[in-house]
């Protein structure tokens, strides 16, 4: 399949517009105009509407974190490979996300960064993929530079939506608000970003009040079956309000095995009101497989055959930085550390 031509920094910073007009041109707004339902298509992995983006995503998407630069050489070009065959269609990662800052990389020929390695395999596959990245600087003109290493790490002239990476309270959302926001606005009108949002690990009240105060597209939270921060009750009836895209995370690291069974804690982030998608990190094949086949086998229903009661309660004991690695102090996202059960950037 052809690829896409990349989006040079000349264009992109002095002439808007024509980056728009190419984006355009090239057909590639929309990645996926039309859900099952209304098309008539069966899709391999079932499909929600992402709030009011527009986009069809399968309710199994794919994270380029640690998790998936344990693979190595030879083993990530697969898992990438399977996951498109498998129809998962919405793929997030971060230009931060640099393996030799997580694992041992070997002899050092492998493409150390996440986006790099989405390019590889990807790329091949825009017109059919959601692609997502984040920006880790709250700074307009770092965010800018970002942007820029992104498209070309992809090897696109756009991306389906952008993301603010770790919102904690440490951010200021005023500031936030006349600075970085309006950026991301502005790629937004140019058509090289087609829909902005932010991540939330630790700190849903402050996740809730930048929604609350902020117009953005998607928001990707924490959302797992210990209840550990909140944010079922928190963000996600603000998100839901706002019609904003929800996508889960931290669905199931540290609490899957005989406490739990990957379908019970994947069924429990697909029921929670409004949630489009979970996002799964995957190290090794047979571990990606069996989520592809959850997802492929779920259907969706009101009256879920799961008792989330029992489950929550079950798994109540986990909720907290002693039992998932992501709460606890020195956790590191990226370039995204937790400190005291709240995220800040390093």
């Amino acid at each position: 399949m052809k690829k896409q031509n990349h989006l040079s920094r000349r264009k992109f910073l002095a002439d808007s517009a024509k980056a728009a007009a190419l984006v355009s041109a090239s057909g590639l707004l929309t990645s996926c105009s039309s859900c099952s339902a209304r098309s008539g298509v069966k899709y391999k992995i079932p499909r929600r509407t992402l709030g009011n983006t527009g986009l069809e995503v399968s309710i199994l998407a794919f994270g380029g974190g640690s998790q998936f630069l344990q693979n190595n050489d030879g083993e990530w070009e697969k898992l990438l490979e399977t996951a498109v065959e498998g129809g998962i269609n919405l793929f997030e990662t971060a230009p931060s996300y640099i393996a030799s800052e997580f694992w041992e990389t070997g002899d050092g020929k492998s493409l150390d960064s996440s986006e790099q390695r989405y390019g590889e395999v990807l790329s091949a596959y825009r017109d059919q993929l959601i692609l997502s990245t984040k920006l880790s600087s709250r700074d307009p003109e770092e965010a800018k530079k970002s942007l820029e290493s992104s498209l070309k790490n992809f090897r696109t002239d756009h991306l389906d939506m952008l993301l603010i990476h770790g919102i904690t309270a440490e951010d200021n959302i005023s500031k936030i608000e006349n600075g970085l926001f309006k950026t991301m606005h502005s790629f937004k009108e140019s058509g090289v970003v087609k829909n902005i949002g932010f991540s939330c690990m630790n700190d849903a009240e402050h996740g809730r009040d930048m929604l609350e105060k902020l117009d953005f597209d998607v928001v990707l939270v924490t959302m797992n079956a210990t209840k550990y921060g909140g944010f079922a009750e928190t963000i996600l009836p603000v998100a839901r309000k706002k019609n904003a895209g929800i996508m889960a995370m931290k669905v199931m690291r540290d609490i899957v095995g005989e406490s739990a069974t990957p379908k019970e804690l994947l069924k429990y982030a697909w029921t929670q009101p409004g949630v489009a998608t979970a996002t799964i990190g995957h190290w090794g094949i047979e571990t990606l497989q069996e989520n592809i086949r959850i997802a492929q086998e779920y259907v969706d229903d009101p009256v879920a055959t799961l008792d989330r009661d029992e489950l929550e309660q079950r798994l109540a004991s986990y909720a907290g930085p002693h039992a998932l690695c992501w709460a606890r102090p020195g956790y590191r996202d990226g370039d995204i550390v937790v400190k005291d059960s709240k995220s800040y950037i390093a």
